[in-house]
């Protein structure tokens, strides 16, 4: 049974998350840490992470990068393993993760979903025949209307793996309507759509002569997150110091 921290436990994914590990017999949460200290699940909610001494095996976060700091000094100075969710971290905080997970395990990644990081491999394949055989490359990504930045992490995620399978050569194109030409050889399109509620929709489009092969993830709730969250974590306890990503979840 691995015991977890739930950091951020009464906001929305964190209450989606206890909900998982509830049912989950190899999980438990054993306390929160969230400003609004509610006990809603029936563990101890603590809103000051430092006053928070139960005993556990892992921490999940998913809050606000305001909050990152906190987090990652409590991880490092009890060398407790961290999955670190919340998105938006600052160049500075990136750079304490890095430093930070030479003493405590943290893993961190632009999705948590298994179906994404899963996804994130079979396009590299994908890529070596396609690309190479002279297929065009392009991402869509949707949203909903809430979402403020442009592209999402995961589409650039996407691409980013699709450049690592052709050992960097491509370059990425995020706006055609300022570009009055034709497409070049060594570009990745990305585009994205903001509407509705759309909770996560991304494409993947290897478009060649006369045929078009894609590969899409739709994600119709955010317990896609929550599962991967605590998959993370069920991981991640008892590892070594070092910084993982989901990549070394699904294998």
């Amino acid at each position: 049974m691995v015991k977890i921290i739930m950091h951020g436990c009464n906001g929305h994914m964190g209450q989606v998350i206890s909900d998982l590990a509830e049912k989950d017999a190899d999980a438990q949460i054993v306390a929160g840490v969230d400003l609004n200290g509610a006990e809603q699940n029936g563990y101890p909610v603590f809103t000051d992470i430092n006053a928070c001494d139960v005993e556990a095996d892992v921490m999940i976060d998913f809050s606000s990068y305001r909050a990152a700091d906190g987090v990652l000094d409590y991880c490092r100075e009890r060398r407790l393993p961290l999955v670190l969710c919340t998105t938006g971290l600052t160049p500075e905080q990136l750079e304490k993760v890095t430093a930070y997970s030479k003493e405590t395990a943290i893993l961190r990644s632009a999705n948590m979903s298994l179906g994404v990081n899963t996804l994130l491999k079979l396009i590299q394949d994908a890529a070596k025949v396609l690309a190479a055989a002279g297929f065009d490359m392009e991402i869509v990504e949707k949203h909903h209307r809430l979402k403020c930045d442009a592209p999402s992490g995961t589409a650039l995620a996407l691409a980013d793996s699709l450049n690592e399978a052709m050992g960097g050569r491509y370059h990425y194109v995020f706006d055609r309507s300022q570009v009055h030409q034709q497409r070049d050889d060594l570009e990745i399109g990305v585009s994205a759509v903001r509407g509705g509620t759309i909770v996560g929709d991304h494409d993947v489009i290897f478009a060649g002569p006369d045929e078009v092969v894609t590969f899409s993830h739709r994600a119709y709730s955010k317990a896609v997150f929550g599962k991967g969250a605590v998959e993370a974590a069920k991981y991640l306890a008892g590892k070594g110091p070092g910084l993982y990503d989901m990549q070394d979840v699904i294998g």
